[in-house]
């Protein structure tokens, strides 16, 4: 058996060397081999998994497994990271992986090569103390298209699980989850997200003429209104009101004295478990419709709402977090979308992770001393989960 010196992982030097692979959305750059040496130097046996479909970026994934039993606890995340931005507003190289003041800068320092880094050091100790017969297995799903389309990636990992027969029986996603300290928020659901784009058509004409054109504009307001207005329920016990927020309003009208033939907007709708993306598309055609008038409706769904109930696994990743951090974490469904919809599927799944308050942002940094409690909190997890 190896020994616990050879499988010694440090979380930090980890979480830089990640970092200074600058992974920008779909390009691996050579990350993904980074992360596969460390596991494999621990045992674990790694599946490359490059993905392509026509019109979209081909992607890089990776599923590792330590083990063969079950129950196979898996842990999730992405190595791929948002554009840096204006690169001379960051005080750092954005892929460097430099430590200053006990911070760790670069892009991805929150979101999220840190968590994937501490969960690995955790397996490491873990394996280490426990040797490979702990009673189940030890996995990660890495996708590379997280912060993309999300078309190559844990949808597609996901379907190459369940024709290699590799069942998963619970999952840590390591999204930042914090708000400003560690132990604050574990996230056990998230909201749902549709995109809709509304097309009103009218007849062009003169202003000075208005009864001889129609005008889609006023009804293209009204359509609005119907869609906005009216709350679309008051929450439930774990999740927010549903939110609508128009984003766009598009004429491209460049005359004064012209009445468009047509009018456009674009609204998103962030909404709770009582409802489903068809749903609210039955419901936003049918407020439309009743404005009357030509109009096209063409709405993209994300994501669906999900949750996970509180239950074993939510208090089991609560009580490692309250050993490590001294905090009694929230239970949130707040937030954007994450591979979480996806998991959500086929196993009970839950996320925390880092703090989020500069990810995607110039200077996105982590504290060395969070990431080495994450670690913590991950190893502490892992010794719950597999005590049974």
């Amino acid at each position: 058996m190896t020994t616990s010196i050879d499988l010694a992982i440090d979380p930090v030097e980890l979480s830089r060397a990640l970092i200074q692979c600058p992974s920008v959305t779909p390009e691996d750059a050579g990350v993904l081999g980074v992360l596969q040496e460390a596991l494999e130097r621990i045992g674990f046996t790694c599946h490359r998994l490059p993905f392509s479909t026509p019109g979209t970026p081909d992607v890089e994934n990776l599923y590792a497994r330590f083990g063969t039993g079950a129950p196979n606890f898996c842990f999730a995340g992405h190595t791929d990271v948002v554009p840096i931005g204006d690169r001379a507003a960051w005080t750092t190289d954005p892929f460097g992986g430099q430590i200053r003041e006990g911070r760790l800068y670069g892009r991805g320092a929150a979101d999220m090569k840190p968590a994937i880094a501490s969960f690995v050091a955790a397996a490491a100790a873990f394996i280490a103390d426990k040797g490979a017969d702990f009673g189940g297995s030890i996995s990660l799903l890495i996708t590379g298209d997280e912060e993309g389309p999300a078309v190559n990636g844990t949808v597609k990992v996901l379907d190459w699980m369940k024709d290699a027969g590799e069942l998963i029986d619970a999952c840590l996603v390591g999204e930042p989850t914090n708000s400003t300290e560690m132990g604050e928020v574990i996230k056990i659901g998230r909201r749902g997200s549709l995109n809709g784009f509304l097309t009103v058509y009218g007849t062009q004409g003169h202003s000075a003429y208005p009864q001889l054109a129609d005008n889609p504009l006023p009804r293209l307001l009204k359509m609005l209104g119907a869609i906005n207005d009216e709350p679309l329920d008051g929450g439930t016990e774990h999740f927010p009101a549903s939110t609508v927020a128009i984003t766009t309003i598009d004429v491209g009208n460049k005359a004064t004295n012209v009445i468009p033939s047509m009018g456009r907007a674009g609204f998103n709708v962030r909404f709770n478990d009582l409802h489903t993306g068809a749903g609210l598309e039955k419901l936003f055609r049918e407020r439309c419709a009743a404005v009357g008038g030509e109009f096209e409706l063409e709405i993209y769904v994300s994501g669906e709402a999900f949750l996970t109930p509180p239950g074993a696994l939510s208090e089991l990743v609560a009580s490692a977090v309250r050993e490590t951090s001294g905090r009694t974490p929230e239970l949130s469904t707040t937030g954007g979308t994450s591979d979480a919809r996806f998991i959500k599927d086929n196993c009970p799944v839950c996320e925390y992770g880092l703090t989020n308050a500069t990810a995607h942002k110039v200077d996105e940094y982590s504290t060395v001393a969070d990431i080495q409690t994450l670690a913590k909190t991950y190893r502490a997890v892992l010794n719950r989960y597999f005590s049974g």
